[in-house]
């Protein structure tokens, strides 16, 4: 493409860190992974961090450490990327999607209160596009009702609102380090939480439900383990952590240089007939710059862009627009009026900390002769 929708931000620093550890002994988890998890777990301000594949897995063991499964119901907002919801199903439990504020995208507090049952067991925010969900609204909830709060922030890692961030007011925050993301190793995700019983079951499930990981099974002299539960191959390594180590010291820089991008976008598009931005909430993590456009244009948009060598996705079609969701929840396309319209409208453009001003002010200027036209 002639203008990338992403571009990532590792520097020669980061290269060097993973080829010290290629030169090293352990490339799984072991001492790099260790130090990454206590680095990130202080710049989140959590007492606890632990290193995974993936958010999707960082949320399946999240609900199976607060013992949700089987015959348990679990609050998720229908405007989200499908995997927020899937390892709802994969716990043996039952997602129950709700609608969004029209503004932001975000989970809709009252829609989550009208949701929930005597089968109600958790409620998952979407920190969506960088901006934090209510949380304090949200806490406030789950503790009038005893239920678990399980952050999704994978877009939100720099975020604050209303005075906390992500993870400081719920039992778990998860954490995606995707290819695309501000904090980036390829694949990747964390588990962070203030709760030590919650960190010690994501320790143990992470690796089959091994007694030793390898780092402590292989250090010095050999030591028998037992497995002690049933868990899965869900723990990151130390190649992908070694690009993290050292990018995270830069973290707030890179989010001021996206600021600034952001910035030059919103004066850009300011007037676009028939062009808004969702609302932001507090600190904006500023992971996407997506825009909200009439349902019936945004395809032609794409198109469009696609047509001028401008890289854009969309984040996201509503999930309960989808066809597993529609087949196995019995949703409809109607039962969420708020996020059906987001996510009919919703457009993401290239935004990255490589993104010059010329680049923003052409990809601004073609969409605003495709909705002036």
């Amino acid at each position: 493409m002639k203008i990338e929708f992403y571009r990532h931000a590792l520097d020669e620093e980061d290269i060097a860190s993973a080829a010290e550890t290629l030169r090293s002994v352990f490339l799984t988890a072991g001492p790099v992974c260790a130090r990454f998890e206590q680095d990130f777990a202080a710049y989140a301000g959590l007492a606890r961090c632990v290193s995974l594949n993936s958010c999707t897995a960082a949320l399946h063991l999240a609900l199976l450490a607060l013992g949700v499964g089987p015959g348990d119901e679990v609050i998720v907002p229908a405007m989200t990327f499908i995997a927020s919801a899937t390892p709802v199903v994969h716990a043996g439990a039952t997602p129950v999607l709700v609608d969004v504020d029209p503004d932001t995208g975000l989970i809709d507090p009252a829609a989550a209160r009208a949701a929930i049952t005597p089968r109600t067991k958790a409620i998952i925010p979407v920190h969506l596009y960088g901006v934090m969900a209510d949380m304090r609204a949200l806490k406030a909830l789950a503790d009038e009702h005893g239920l678990a709060l399980i952050e999704d922030a994978a877009h939100c890692v720099e975020a604050e609102r209303d005075g906390v961030r992500p993870g400081q007011l719920g039992d778990a925050v998860c954490y995606s380090f995707y290819a695309t993301k501000n904090l980036t190793c390829g694949e990747g995700g964390a588990l962070g939480t203030n709760r030590p019983d919650i960190a010690d079951k994501a320790l143990l499930l992470r690796q089959h439900g091994m007694s030793k990981e390898a780092a402590k099974r292989y250090h010095g002299h050999y030591q028998h383990w037992d497995m002690i539960a049933l868990g899965w191959k869900y723990n990151l390594n130390d190649i992908l952590a070694s690009l993290m180590v050292r990018q995270l010291r830069r973290l707030d820089d890179l989010w001021a240089r996206r600021s600034a991008v952001y910035a030059m976008y919103a004066e850009a598009l300011a007037g676009v007939p028939g062009l808004r931005l969702p609302g932001l909430r507090g600190k904006s993590a500023h992971h996407l710059f997506t825009i909200q456009v009439p349902a019936d244009r945004r395809d032609g948009l794409l198109a469009r862009l696609g047509e001028r060598e401008i890289g854009v996705a969309v984040n996201y079609r509503a999930i309960h627009t989808l066809s597993w969701f529609r087949e196995h929840l019995g949703c409809r396309p109607e039962d969420f009026p708020n996020a059906l319209a987001f996510g009919e409208g919703t457009l993401s453009l290239p935004f990255h900390t490589r993104l010059t001003a010329a680049e923003v002010a052409e990809v601004a200027a073609a969409v605003r002769e495709f909705l002036a036209g």
